[in-house]
């Protein structure tokens, strides 16, 4: 990855009664919580050498922000009880735009490169214990790749797919078909005219807030890994 400094950064803000989501328009995943405007602006700052290193990791270009000044917030949303909760759940209106094959394109690289760091810090846990604590319920790690593939397998009728998971408390064997069955749903609705509604009923997502959605969360549970683990050594 060229790895360059300075570039402004568009940032949009989803504000609940007492959480405050900030994301990156273009980088999703790269997308942080604090309890107000400005303590989730510097957490998506502060969070930013962890993403750019996964960018890193998959070769795809990275601009990073060389101050909070570089962020420009273009959008702010009234969040829910989700947001709240702890959890980004209203995405920007850019989201709603179609995507040409050069985005598409992109936005597919960027998603295995969440679930490349995800792997890679499954890998490092691998035989090693978690730190307890109240993140999570204190899963330890099927627990929390358990918890990531229900997940997402609970996403797909938001792209009016769906995906039944042959054996959901054995997350290792799921994660290929699984995967490959998320590829080409999102490869659908990114190129194909979606339905207005999935298998089941129910909004149906578009390919840019499915991509938002997914790699936010692949990241969070990615990073949970690591700090609990790094935690464990100290």
């Amino acid at each position: 990855m060229n790895q360059a400094f300075g570039g402004q950064t568009l940032v949009y803000l989803e504000n609940g009664r007492r959480r405050t989501f900030a994301g990156a328009i273009d980088w999703p995943g790269w997308c942080r919580m604090g309890d107000d405007e400005e303590s989730a602006l510097q957490a998506l700052f502060t969070i930013m050498p962890r993403y750019a290193a996964v960018m890193q990791a998959a070769q795809i270009e990275f601009q990073a922000p060389l101050d909070l000044s570089s962020f420009i917030v273009v959008e702010r949303l009234v969040g829910n009880g989700t947001t709240d909760f702890g959890a980004p759940n209203i995405s920007p209106s850019n989201d709603n735009r179609i995507l040409n094959e050069t985005e598409f394109m992109r936005l597919q690289a960027l998603i295995m490169a969440c679930w490349q760091a995800f792997d890679a810090a499954v890998i490092s846990a691998s035989g090693r214990e978690l730190r307890k604590g109240p993140r999570g319920g204190g899963r330890d790690l099927l627990g929390i790749m358990a918890h990531l593939i229900n997940s997402d397998a609970g996403d797909l009728p938001r792209l009016a797919a769906s995906y039944r998971l042959p054996d959901p408390t054995n997350p290792v064997n799921e994660l290929g078909g699984l995967r490959q069955a998320m590829l080409n749903a999102f490869t659908r609705a990114a190129l194909d005219k979606m339905p207005s509604a999935g298998p089941r009923g129910g909004v149906v997502w578009t390919a840019r807030q499915y991509a938002r959605n997914l790699a936010w969360h692949t990241l969070d549970h990615a990073w949970e890994i690591e700090d609990r683990l790094m935690e464990t050594e100290d």
